[in-house]
């Protein structure tokens, strides 16, 4: 069993008990054919649209985590544009992760 975020529910898009306003951390790590193609650039474009703070760092692996704060529906936005098929690069899967925000953060950065 996981904690109690995945007990009962592989489907953590929303709690029913969250608004689209509410403000929300998004983690997302990107699988697939996703560095050195302009991915980080794209995905901090669609962030600032969206008026979303956070980051696009390439890891070790090959991945790209995605951190993103905001209000919830502007997140749940991002991660569409992420699995949309419209990306830079071939996105095999998009894991998630929601989190209450952290703060401290004031802008969308490539690492």
């Amino acid at each position: 069993m996981g904690t109690d975020e995945t007990v009962g529910t592989n489907d953590l898009s929303r709690p029913d008990s969250s608004r689209p306003d509410d403000p929300a951390r998004v983690t997302a790590w990107v699988h697939g054919a996703v560095q050195g193609v302009g991915f980080r650039w794209w995905t901090r474009s669609r962030a600032l649209e969206l008026e979303l703070v956070g980051s696009a760092t390439n890891l070790a692996d090959g991945r790209v985590q995605v951190v993103a704060e905001g209000p919830r529906e502007r997140c749940e936005r991002l991660l569409e544009s992420l699995r949309g098929g419209r990306t830079p690069g071939r996105v095999d899967h998009v894991a998630e992760l929601w989190a209450e925000p952290k703060g401290g953060l004031s802008e969308f950065v490539e690492r």
